[in-house]
């Protein structure tokens, strides 16, 4: 399985979020956060900066959601990452 041209395929990854008072973030409040935290399985074929394995930020509004067997996956655009870490 190998994304067509500028699209990646990620798993999402679930973030405790801690705030600078040490106030651990529901879910839902995580949801309402703008960028998600994910790791890249396949980067497309036009893709040339993003790798597979690297923990991306990317915009939370962006890609879809698909179901592969037993695992959930989304798949996004290039230009929806807005980090590499």
């Amino acid at each position: 399985m190998k994304p067509i041209g500028k699209y990646i395929l990620i798993k999402e990854v679930v973030e405790e979020i801690e705030t600078g008072s040490g106030l651990l973030l529901g879910a839902d409040e995580v949801n309402q956060l703008r960028y998600k935290k994910g790791m890249v399985i396949f980067p497309g074929t036009d893709v040339t900066v993003i790798e597979q394995d690297d923990d991306i930020y990317y915009d939370s509004r962006a890609g879809h959601t698909m179901l592969l067997g037993d695992n959930t996956f989304t798949i996004i655009k290039e230009q929806d990452v807005v980090v590499v870490l």
